[in-house]
């Protein structure tokens, strides 16, 4: 089952997710259909509150043509198996570089900006066997993970953006809100 993304004005954006107990059957359904969701609208990441739902999980899976710093360069996360599953994932650890980048979001189509975030990052979760998990992430998945775990805390793009930025959207924002609203 294919979920429709939650957009910008949807309360359920800024509710904190829900720590999952264990993992049942209902959350590996739950991952599935967050996958083709997320494979579906051609994202790389997928927070549960995207779709509706509460509960702290997300999902990303970063291509390999994309885990790399530079064109033609190494992969940045060679050991990691993609897709990742995350369940009540945090960071544990923070690179102290940092690096701003240009951000869209999948609950805010068509729009991107700018945002500071950490090259590097040490992030817990359970996987989706429920097994405890500890990674450390560099470059494009470092960036994922800490944009799925800003949604799994209510914390959406436009909190990250600057305020010429969210003057210059106004007017789109304005219109997500609305066709949110109207859902």
């Amino acid at each position: 089952m294919k979920f429709e993304i939650v957009t910008f004005g949807a309360p359920v954006l800024r509710v904190k997710a829900a720590p999952v107990q264990s993992v049942t059957a209902d959350h590996k359904r739950l991952v599935d259909d967050m996958m083709e969701t997320m494979y579906g609208a051609e994202g790389v990441g997928l927070a549960a509150q995207q779709v509706g739902k509460t509960v702290a999980l997300c999902v990303i899976d970063v291509p390999v043509e994309l885990d790399v710093e530079q064109e033609g360069g190494p992969r940045s996360n060679p050991d990691i198996p993609m897709p990742l599953i995350m369940f009540n994932p945090r960071i544990v650890e923070r690179g102290s570089s940092q690096e701003r980048r240009d951000e869209g979001c999948l609950s805010f189509p068509g729009i991107h900006t700018g945002v500071q975030r950490a090259l590097e990052v040490t992030v817990s979760f359970v996987d989706w066997k429920g097994v405890p998990q500890t990674l450390h992430c560099r470059g494009l998945l470092a960036r994922a993970v800490q944009h799925e775990l800003d949604h799994l805390d209510g914390v959406l793009l436009v909190d990250r953006m600057s305020a010429v930025k969210k003057i210059s959207l106004a007017g789109q924002l304005k219109r997500l809100r609305l066709e949110s609203e109207r859902r």
